[in-house]
């Protein structure tokens, strides 16, 4: 009694402590749910194109069918997170994002143990539906549509002599998660290099490599055991054939000449989020899945220029000297497709410390800094990652519960800054944390977010005027 005189009634929420963020109310083992959230809302790359996502609903008039959409329901979610909108409680609700992924039909229950990765790849497919079943134009029959005056004029300029209405940008870009892997294949004997092949991915699933002892294992490792290349034998190779084809007599039939071929991942298109999944299941000898719980040091800033599939560069354009050092024009990248480096790129007179020209973000210092004056090749990376927030997962595979360490969003007079200051949360907990904290953490899912220099910055303004 009391304690109700004094305090008030328990189930009363108080009010958020500057500085924080809103928790969220777990709703039955929703802490996967929860973490990741925290994690998203910590990107603000991935908020800001929502905004541009959901730009045609503010047009609607029933808000009930707005609420539908899983981009609007999830926008509000992380606006409210990063503390874009006005809310007093520190404790909000997220129940309504497993009501409207069930319209989606996703069966998800609160009361199961769920994976914080799956649901990432369950949100951003889902993205990808909302998106793809938009109409690109107005339909003839969609008669309220045609009355509206700005369509109608449209539509009258198309039946004459007029174009199409332009599709939305936003309905052709990708959500900044969206990154391609480039997978080649050259024949061990003839050296031929079969067309190199494109596959989408959302995020890296990285596995972890067995660990030498005395040597700590880092995100440079998975990321490298994840391009190492493999050996694909019994490969139909027909460059081989047809140069086994020239040395017979017309007339005699060729069998397919089958050779070793060396197959090798890489990045061909880098997002502007990047999200690492490290996997920690692993199998016993009998066939049980266990956790490995093995520490990965990760740090606050990572260079992912090494892991880029590369454009060859000829030697004649080496000597060009108006060749413009920007991302489109550098060896590494055309229109987001890249191809195998070739010896010219490497700097002539130097130890192979760096691979492709660029250092392997092992170098970067605790502290989020590296030193750039000791190692030229890093003066100007181009694919440089600050962390936003880290998911880490407590306990075994059969039980255990999801945290996150993430950045504390930025101070409202200067939203563009980005915060030194790091948060913990579990579900409706919410306190601060170091950075030190955070890299000591037991990581399994990383949010990186690509940081432009102002080069880069320059070139992306001249070509949004183009």
């Amino acid at each position: 009694a009391g304690m109700y005189v004094l305090w008030g009634p328990i189930t009363e929420r108080k009010r958020r402590r500057k500085g924080l963020v809103p928790g969220l109310l777990n709703l039955g083992n929703t802490c996967f749910m929860n973490s990741l959230l925290q994690g998203l809302s910590s990107c603000p790359s991935f908020i800001k194109w929502l905004e541009e996502f959901t730009a045609q609903y503010k047009t609607e008039q029933n808000q009930s069918t707005e609420r539908q959409y899983l981009s609007v329901t999830l926008l509000h979610l992380l606006r409210a997170l990063s503390c874009q909108e006005v809310t007093e409680d520190d404790v909000l609700d997220a129940s309504c994002l497993l009501e409207v992924l069930r319209l989606y039909r996703w069966q998800i229950s609160s009361f199961e143990e769920q994976d914080a990765h799956e649901l990432f790849h369950v949100l951003t497919s889902s993205l990808e539906d909302e998106r793809d079943r938009q109409p690109r134009v107005t339909h003839l029959f969609d008669v309220h549509s045609l009355e509206q005056p700005e369509i109608t004029q449209k539509q009258i300029s198309c039946r004459t002599r007029g174009s199409l209405p332009p599709v939305s940008n936003h309905w052709k870009s990708q959500h900044p998660f969206h990154g391609r892997l480039t997978s080649n294949m050259v024949c061990k004997h003839c050296e031929h290099q079969s067309p190199v092949r494109y596959d989408t991915f959302d995020s890296l699933s990285l596995s972890i490599p067995v660990a030498v002892w005395g040597r700590p294992m880092t995100l440079d490792h998975c990321l490298h055991h994840f391009i190492s290349s493999e050996s694909v034998k019994d490969v139909v190779c027909d460059n081989c054939t047809k140069i086994q084809a020239k040395g017979i007599l017309n007339g005699q039939s060729v069998e397919n000449q089958r050779t070793t071929f060396v197959k090798q991942l890489k990045l061909g298109k880098l997002p502007q989020c990047l999200c690492i999944h490290l996997q920690r299941l692993s199998w016993s000898n009998q066939g049980t899945p266990l956790k490995r719980h093995e520490h990965v040091q990760f740090n606050e800033f990572l260079i992912m220029d090494i892991y880029k599939y590369r454009i060859p560069v000829h030697k004649s354009s080496l000597n060009e000297p108006n060749q413009k050092n920007t991302e489109e024009t550098t060896p590494g990248t055309k229109d987001g497709i890249a191809v195998k480096p070739s010896d010219a790129e490497q700097p002539s007179g130097t130890k192979p410390l760096f691979m492709n020209g660029a250092c392997s973000s092992s170098f970067l210092m605790s502290s989020g800094t590296f030193p750039l004056a000791a190692f030229p090749e890093c003066s100007s990376p181009l694919y440089l990652y600050r962390l936003m927030a880290v998911v880490v997962h407590h306990g075994d595979m059969h039980s255990g519960h999801f945290v996150t360490y993430r950045r504390s969003p930025p101070s409202p007079k200067n939203p563009l800054s980005v915060s030194s200051q790091w948060l913990w949360i579990s579900d409706d907990t919410v306190r601060k944390a170091s950075l030190q904290e955070v890299l000591s953490s037991s990581a399994y899912l990383l949010f990186y977010e690509r940081v432009h220099s102002r080069v880069q910055h320059q070139s992306l303004e001249l070509r949004a005027e183009e």
